[in-house]
């Protein structure tokens, strides 16, 4: 069976597993204090264009997620998103478990919040005359590309940023799948950019072509106090630091990252197309590696021996929308193989 259901099926990419290999015996600092995590800060500085911005990494997405609202909000905040962001539905409540609540707004199938939206909804609390009684907004969520495989604009981040500055509070940006969002040929922003719209964004490398690991950007210096004491804190410390520091070296010295996401967004539009060409629907057009096809229960049926996808939602009796996600190691083969296998299952 060939899974399409995510993009952190394969292992690593090669490069990176040679380079770990090679330096596996070599003695260094511990706690990401060592020579490759400078050397991959140093790689990713030469994009992000920003002196100021810390660069700090860690194992997982979620946990990064966790360890931000640990570090930003007081006791009394919560953290606004999109009703589909991440940290609301896939993160077995990590935000609550933090003391904190998810302020979810309402979103339509482009997973993204608008600017308007932000500030009416934060006017709103305070507007009210038991604002003290109620979770205050502390921060704002969003991810890019989002759930749903779409991407912000410069123009919407810019807005974004202008609300939150409004209303003092910082914009967090969660980029699991940032590479895919900005070799999107829909994408006009760059990390310099994010380091300028952004007060704390982190670069994803799990599902980037890393093993594990994200590098978390924190452009605001009120936020940077005490990071690694929260880190240890939260248990997202490793010890042997440098494995993420070699991961993210190798991403980025030379463009790799940008490569490697690339090529997952083509496989991407070299699905859409062959699915658009046997006549199928989509729940939502996205320019990313996500894409979800409106399909014929009985013929996911018939493919489902064969293939694996995730099951995104019902659209009515006899269709479901699926999400098929590619990855930097997407086989062309199987992509040419799952669309004639749909075909025929369509027959």
């Amino acid at each position: 069976m060939y899974s399409f259901a995510n993009d952190y099926s394969e292992g690593a990419h090669e490069r990176i597993l040679e380079e770990l290999t090679r330096t596996a015996r070599r003695q260094t600092g511990c706690y990401g204090i060592d020579e490759y995590c400078d050397a991959a800060r140093a790689a990713i500085q030469q994009y992000l264009q920003s002196p100021a911005s810390e660069i700090h990494f860690l194992v997982g997405g979620s946990q990064t997620n966790l360890i931000v609202a640990t570090m930003v909000l007081r006791p009394h905040q919560g953290m606004v998103s999109a009703a589909s962001g991440h940290v609301n539905v896939h993160e077995s409540g990590a935000i609550e478990a933090t003391g904190h609540k998810v302020l979810a707004l309402p979103c339509d199938e482009q997973g993204k919040l608008t600017a308007q939206q932000v500030d009416d909804y934060i006017q709103g609390h305070y507007d009210d005359d038991t604002a003290e009684h109620m979770v205050q907004p502390g921060m704002v969520y969003i991810s890019n590309p989002t759930e749903n495989g779409t991407i912000y604009t410069k123009q919407e981040l810019t807005e974004l940023k202008a609300v939150c500055e409004k209303w003092k509070i910082p914009l967090y940006m969660d980029g699991a799948r940032l590479g895919c969002a900005l070799t999107s040929h829909a994408n006009d922003l760059t990390l310099s950019d994010l380091a300028k719209l952004t007060d704390i964004f982190y670069i994803g490398g799990t599902k980037m072509g890393a093993l594990f690991g994200e590098a978390l950007v924190i452009n605001d210096a009120r936020w940077a106090a005490d990071f690694r004491s929260i880190m240890k804190q939260r248990g997202g410390m490793l010890a042997k630091g440098k494995l993420l520091g070699i991961q993210f070296h190798q991403l980025f010295q030379d463009g790799l990252y940008y490569q490697l996401a690339e090529y997952a967004n083509k496989q991407a539009r070299r699905l859409e197309e062959g699915v658009k060409k046997l006549g199928y629907g989509f729940l939502v057009e996205t320019p990313t590696n996500q894409i979800f096809p409106i399909l014929p229960k009985t013929v996911l049926q018939r493919l489902s021996d064969r293939y694996s996808w995730s099951f995104w939602s019902k659209v009515d009796d006899q269709h479901d929308a699926i999400r098929l996600c590619t990855s930097w190691a997407t086989r062309e083969d199987m992509v040419e193989a799952f669309l004639a296998d749909l075909a025929e299952a369509g027959e």
